[in-house]
């Protein structure tokens, strides 16, 4: 069987039955909440929404495809930078500590890219 299939099949199984134990209604309210103007009214917001959709566009065709979007990593090294401000914001010590990691993998594959 083709891996990506395989790959589609657990990740849809897998995402059904862990929405459905947080509660599907739940997270569905949450999604709507991208939908409201006022969501996007905190700068932090529009950050963690940047800096994570950025990530996922080098993330997902790098694991998936064994693509790298090197020209992509300024931008993870900025938004993550900055998203340590917004994270102190809103008080996530995670998040934090997730895109201190970050930057070093940014800066790493920007040094490899520019060699």
């Amino acid at each position: 069987m083709n891996m990506g299939i395989v790959w589609l099949i657990i990740t849809i199984v897998w995402i059904s039955v862990l929405y459905k134990i947080v509660g599907i209604k739940e997270i569905l309210n949450e999604y709507k909440r991208l939908r409201e103007k006022d969501y996007w009214i905190p700068l932090y917001n529009r950050l963690e929404f940047v800096s994570w959709m950025s990530k996922a566009i080098i993330i997902i065709p790098g694991l998936i495809f064994n693509i790298k979007l090197v020209w992509m990593y300024p931008l993870t090294l900025i938004t993550s930078s900055l998203l340590i401000w917004a994270s102190e914001r809103k008080g996530l010590p995670t998040l934090i500590l997730f895109n201190t990691i970050w930057i070093g993998i940014s800066i790493w594959q920007i040094i490899v890219g520019l060699l």
